[in-house]
């Protein structure tokens, strides 16, 4: 199979005082379709620089990065779920599609889908205000997967919430990937994380973050609860935990 993305070289220095600071130092690596690839590393490696690069925020300084098939859909999801205030579930869902110009019928018809793919169902009138963390984490996976985007890009989604409601996210994010299959890469802190969601772990070095390790997950899928605590998830854990220190 052909990779979906390659990566070569590529780095991004923020200019200061001093020369510049290099974020991230020379990252090579491929993608390949409906993989679920996890960033790992310690904080300052420039995974979040990374994926802004990727998703068009941010120019690199040196390197290139190229799309099979051209310039991709993309679709992000933010620590934060950045959802607007004034706008229901559904309304914050839809709102892709009407950016695309979508008649009103088919958003309503397609957000209502992804309403009850991420569990929400009940709550299509709700307010942002009236959210927990990770109702409004699920609002904003699936604005992010409503367009069918080529590539999804996660930066720390679960990162800002508890750590019982992130552990249950894995799962929802897991039964969502397992549903839709899409191409994803995914920043976070997290070795358990890293290890229960992706099919390859990418370590990243200290600042200037380099591809220290890219490690495949051959845990088998779907994955539950439990295999967080066998024998094979904790040696791939010990190695993961070794390329970070």
């Amino acid at each position: 199979m052909d990779p979906i993305l390659i990566v070569r070289g590529l780095s991004v220095t923020f200019p200061d005082s001093n020369g510049g600071l290099e974020a991230l130092g020379s990252a090579d690596f491929v993608i390949y379709p409906q993989e679920f690839v996890c960033l790992l590393g310690p904080s300052g490696s420039g995974k979040s620089t990374l994926l802004r690069v990727l998703a068009g925020l941010l120019r690199p300084t040196a390197g290139e990065f190229v799309f099979a098939g051209g310039q991709p859909k993309i679709g992000m999801v933010f620590q934060q779920a950045n959802l607007m205030p004034w706008r229901t579930v559904l309304e914050n869902i839809t709102l892709p599609l009407e950016l695309e110009n979508v008649p009103p019928d088919e958003r309503r018809a397609r957000a209502l889908a992804f309403i009850e793919l991420v569990g929400l169902t009940g709550f299509e009138n709700s307010w942002p205000r009236d959210l927990s963390g990770g109702m409004a984490q699920r609002v904003a996976l699936a604005r992010a997967l409503i367009h069918d985007p080529d590539l999804l890009l996660l930066d720390e989604p679960f990162g800002s919430l508890d750590a019982l409601t992130r552990e249950r996210m894995w799962s929802e994010l897991s039964r969502i990937w397992q549903a839709h299959r899409k191409t994803v890469l995914m920043v976070t802190h997290s070795i358990g994380e890293a290890l229960f969601l992706a099919d390859r772990v990418l370590v990243l070095s200290q600042r200037p973050g380099r591809i220290k390790l890219d490690l495949r997950v051959d845990l088998p899928r779907p994955r539950t609860d439990d295999i967080r605590y066998t024998t094979h998830f904790g040696r791939l854990a010990r190695r993961l935990k070794e390329a970070i220190e």
